[in-house]
């Protein structure tokens, strides 16, 4: 016998080593209100704020509300995609208030990309799928584009540099083992720069 979940009842599928996404309430939609669903409302603002990197209450209730509105399906917020899109903002696990924005940016991209996608299987008229290739060629693009600011801005703009070749001739000097700095400061420390290869 096979039994299926009520939305309110969904389980997590990967194991997660943050608790505050486990313990993160669910978001729902009552008469065009967003409702945080707990059973202490402060404590479980405060506890979706911090899952979603919002740094306060009316950061949490903005995006929130964006949320909602990127959610619409025929201009009416949809509960299904409202609850995709704040759980897969969770697992992101925006840190701050940037990477929350982002993110969110993130996830509406994602879903207006499948939306597209979905319209351009459903579709027989040559131009109207010319047009939805290429917005969904742009939303992807501009995903891995969000994706790669994401990584950025985590790691501090910091790029690794591995030299996996060098060749040190008599008389030159080299430095052996594992180093992490960034680019600009190898060059202009004397005699780092002569042992990397330009």
């Amino acid at each position: 016998m096979t039994t299926s979940l009520a939305p309110s009842e969904t389980l997590p599928i990967a194991v997660n080593d943050r608790a505050a996404i486990i313990a993160s309430p669910k978001v729902k939609l009552r008469r065009r209100r967003i409702v945080i669903d707990h059973p202490d409302p402060h404590a479980g603002e405060k506890l979706l704020a911090d899952a979603l990197g919002a740094a306060d209450s009316d950061a949490l209730h903005g995006l929130l509300s964006q949320l909602v509105k990127a959610s619409a399906v025929a201009c009416k917020p949809e509960q299904g995609n409202l609850s995709f899109m704040v759980s897969m903002l969770k697992s992101i696990a925006p840190k701050d208030s940037l990477e929350a924005m982002l993110a969110a940016q993130m996830v509406s991209i994602h879903v207006a990309s499948m939306r597209c996608a979905c319209r351009l299987a459903c579709t027989d008229d040559v131009p109207q799928q010319e047009s939805l290739t290429r917005a969904v060629t742009r939303l992807s693009r501009t995903f891995a584009a969000q994706m790669e600011a994401l990584n950025r801005h985590r790691s501090n703009g910091a790029c690794a540099i591995t030299v996996q070749n060098l060749s040190v001739q008599d008389g030159g000097k080299a430095v052996v083992g594992h180093f992490t700095q960034h680019a600009n400061l190898i060059a202009t420390q004397p005699g780092l720069a002569d042992a990397i290869p330009a």
